[in-house]
């Protein structure tokens, strides 16, 4: 079957890497799982390229509830699931691809309500599957020092001390509860961005979402459950948008290579059977073409493996990478 109809540029839920995944994963066939379902780009891409069938999986019941309207013309070929990476392979298994597109969706930032963004105002919530603490509870309640760690350590935010100083500061005046209340306080810790760069609350919200939605540790979860759902052959490709999520997707991916080595950057690994096998070890950028239709596309890469038929591997997540707010730096 046809690719996916190209996406309109002003779209703005543009399926980022779209045609590098197809091809990286062609033929596309057999039963998919989209873990990341959102406006349902890779879905729909997934069918249209010859997938007889895709689950489509999101924590976020929002996302499922808008997906009903269009699924409806697959029929048969797509299943609406809610739920979190680490539970995929409760959903689906004996399945010939998984894709894992990471952070958070153009949906759940243009909606205020639902507290993701720093350019709109609305209650500090940033839950994706709307359960659970919210980011004001977090903000408001964990120690100076953990808010820190979480800053620097998930947002790579240099200024993660002061900020964290800044809030606690703040809190002790008046609650914290909403999105503009929040980046006025980051904003107020760090040198007015020129033309071009990026807000400076961009590091500090990126943080604190991680840490609400503990989406370090739902991607490690993610790709053991991937591991444990996929038939021998199936394919992995996995979306991240910035340089932690990359790093623990590359090292997992080498941990489950069965070829052993590390680095100084990272613990030994032991030899052993494959679980994954990767054609191009390299992570897959968007192009020019792609970069002009779609900025957001800049940060992202695209690392895609092949399952083979040994057992599933055992993980370490500080191996890996993983961030561990609370272990120091």
């Amino acid at each position: 079957m046809a690719a996916a109809a190209p996406t309109p540029p002003d779209d703005p839920h543009v399926p980022v890497l779209i045609d590098a995944l197809i091809a990286a994963v062609a033929p596309v066939r057999g039963r998919w799982l989209d873990g990341t379902l959102g406006a349902g780009g890779y879905a729909r891409a997934l069918l249209e390229a010859g997938a007889e069938k895709v689950i489509g999986m999101d924590r976020d019941p929002l996302a499922i509830e808008m997906a009903e309207d269009w699924a409806q013309a697959y029929g048969e070929r797509i299943e609406l699931a809610q739920g979190v990476f680490s539970s995929m392979d409760s959903v689906a298994t004996d399945l010939d691809g998984v894709v894992l597109d990471l952070g958070v969706s153009s949906m759940q930032l243009d909606q205020a309500r639902r507290g993701f963004s720093f350019l709109r105002d609305g209650p500090l919530d940033m839950r994706m599957s709307q359960e659970g603490p919210t980011a004001a509870e977090l903000v408001n309640s964990a120690e100076e020092g953990e808010l820190a760690d979480i800053l620097y350590l998930y947002g790579e935010e240099r200024a993660s001390r002061r900020i964290a100083r800044a809030i606690a500061r703040k809190r002790a005046q008046v609650p914290i509860v909403s999105t503009l209340q929040l980046a006025e306080i980051v904003e107020g810790c760090l040198p007015r961005a020129k033309p071009g760069q990026a807000h400076p609350a961009t590091r500090s919200f990126q943080a604190i979402r991680i840490a609400v939605n503990d989406e370090y540790g739902e991607l490690i979860g993610g790709l053991e459950a991937a591991e444990r759902a996929l038939k021998p052959g199936g394919r992995l490709a996995v979306v991240t948008f910035h340089s932690i999520e990359d790093r623990m997707v590359k090292r997992f991916f080498q941990s489950r290579s069965g070829g052993g080595g590390g680095s100084r950057h990272a613990p030994e690994i032991e030899a052993g059977p494959a679980q994954v096998t990767q054609e191009n070890r390299k992570a897959i950028r968007p192009d020019a073409d792609e970069l002009a239709r779609n900025p957001r596309a800049r940060s992202a890469r695209l690392r895609v493996g092949t399952r083979t038929d040994a057992a599933p591997g055992v993980t370490d997540r500080k191996a890996l990478g993983m961030p561990q707010p609370g272990g120091g730096r």
